[in-house]
C-alpha cells in the first residue's frame, strides 16, 4: 500500500482524448440545494447528503446553492479581491510569499505550476495571487511544536486597498463555517455520525487564496494554462469565481472534460484526495485546470477568484474511514498526517 500517496494517480489521465478541447465539451455538474440541512431537517439533510455522495462518487465536484453567505459579504470580497490586484506591482511585491514553504503573501505572474504537484513538467501558472491562513489562533502549545511548521504563521496584509484585513478575515471565517457544515454532510453521506470529522477538523490549517488571471498580451507557451491540471491537497474547496472567458473545468472519469460555471449566487465545490483517501477511492478528487480564454478576447479577459481550501488539522490522521472498507474491500492506503501530506505536495508546485 502506498504510505503518504503525492495524491491518487491521475498523470495518465492528463492525455487529451478525442473529444478534448481548450473548451469543455459538455456540462454536468450538479446543483445542489443545502438549506434543507442548514434549517435543521433530518430527511432534507439525508436527501441534500444522498445528491452529494452521488456527485462526489462521480465526478468530485457540484455546485451549491442555499448555503446562507450572504450576497453582500460576497461582493464587498470579490471587489476587495480586484482591486488588490490593480495595485502597482511594487506595492503587491511588499508582502511577498517569504519563503517556498510559507504559504503566506502574494505570489507574482508565474510563481506556482500546479500540474507539478503530479510530476509533470509545465510552464508557470498564469496567475498571481495571495494566500491567507487561520485568521483566530489562539495560541499555546499545539500552535508551537516543531510539526505544526508554517501552518501558523502570520498573515501578510496589504496596506491598500483600505479594509482588505478585515474583509478577507471576515470571509475567511464564514466560508471555515460553511466547509465544517458541508463536513457533517460529508459525514452523513458516508453513513458517519454526523459529527465524525469534529476532532479532525478543530484545529485546522485552512487558507484563503485570492487568485487574478491577468489579460494575456501574448501567447502562452506551449502546455502554458492560467492553472495547470491539478487535484486539491485536502478535504474540500469553495470557490468564487467571475464569469470571464478561460474558466475552471473538470475531468470527468470517462476522459472528457466539463465546464464548470456556477450560477450566480452559487458555490463550487470540489473534494480533494484526503477525501478519495479517507473514502478508499469510493470519491474522486477530479483533476482540473483554468484554461485559457480564445485568442481573441486574451488581451481583455481579465478573471478573479476566491478560493477556500479546507484542511484537516496537521496532525490529523488520515486513514480509511469505517464505513469505506471491509473484507470484500481491502484498504488500499496506510495512515499518515496531514501535515506529511501537505508538505510534499505544497513543495512540489513552487515553481
Amino acid at each position: 500500500m502506498p504510505s503518504i500517496p503525492s495524491s491518487p494517480d491521475r498523470r495518465e489521465t492528463l492525455v487529451a482524448g478525442p473529444a478534448d478541447a481548450n473548451g469543455g465539451t459538455m456540462t454536468g455538474i450538479p446543483v445542489i440545494d443545502i438549506s434543507p440541512y442548514l434549517q435543521g431537517s433530518p430527511e432534507g439533510g439525508r436527501e441534500v447528503a444522498n445528491q452529494i455522495n452521488k456527485a462526489c462518487e462521480e465526478i468530485g465536484f457540484f455546485i451549491i446553492v442555499g448555503h446562507g453567505v450572504d450576497q453582500p459579504s460576497v461582493d464587498r470580497t470579490y471587489r476587495t479581491a480586484a482591486d488588490f490586484f490593480q495595485s502597482p506591482v511594487e506595492d503587491k511585491l511588499r508582502i511577498r510569499q517569504p519563503d517556498p514553504s510559507i504559504s503566506r503573501g502574494y505570489t507574482p505572474l508565474k510563481g506556482e505550476s500546479l500540474s507539478a504537484g503530479l510530476g509533470m513538467g509545465a510552464p508557470g501558472d498564469l496567475k498571481e495571487m495571495i494566500d491567507m491562513g487561520p485568521v483566530d489562533i489562539p495560541g499555546g502549545e499545539y500552535y508551537e511544536r516543531p510539526e505544526a511548521g508554517h501552518h501558523f504563521h502570520p498573515n501578510l496584509w496589504p496596506e491598500r486597498p483600505e479594509g482588505f484585513e478585515q474583509t478577507m478575515k471576515s470571509y475567511y471565517r464564514r466560508m471555515n463555517r460553511l466547509a465544517n457544515d458541508l463536513m457533517g454532510l460529508f459525514a452523513l453521506a458516508l453513513d458517519l455520525p454526523e459529527d465524525f470529522f469534529y476532532d479532525k477538523l478543530d484545529r485546522n490549517m485552512s487558507a484563503l487564496r485570492i487568485i487574478c488571471y491577468p489579460e494575456q498580451a501574448e501567447a502562452p507557451e506551449p502546455g502554458q494554462l492560467r492553472s495547470g491540471a491539478h487535484t486539491d491537497y485536502g478535504t474540500l474547496t469553495i470557490l468564487m469565481s467571475d464569469q470571464a472567458a478561460g474558466g475552471l473545468q473538470a475531468r470527468h472519469r470517462d476522459g472528457y472534460w466539463v465546464d464548470v460555471t456556477p450560477q450566480p449566487g452559487s458555490y463550487v465545490v470540489n473534494i480533494g484526495d484526503v477525501m478519495q483517501i479517507w473514502t478508499n477511492d469510493r470519491w474522486v478528487s477530479t483533476l482540473h485546470r483554468v484554461v485559457n480564454p480564445p485568442a481573441e478576447l486574451a488581451s481583455t479577459a481579465r478573471r478573479h477568484s476566491v478560493v477556500f481550501f479546507h484542511q484537516p488539522n496537521y496532525d490529523a490522521v488520515i486513514e480509511t474511514l469505517p464505513s469505506c472498507f471491509g473484507p470484500s474491500e481491502p484498504r488500499k492506503y496506510d495512515s499518515f498526517t496531514y501535515a506529511e501530506h501537505w508538505t510534499r505536495k505544497w513543495m512540489a508546485t513552487k515553481a
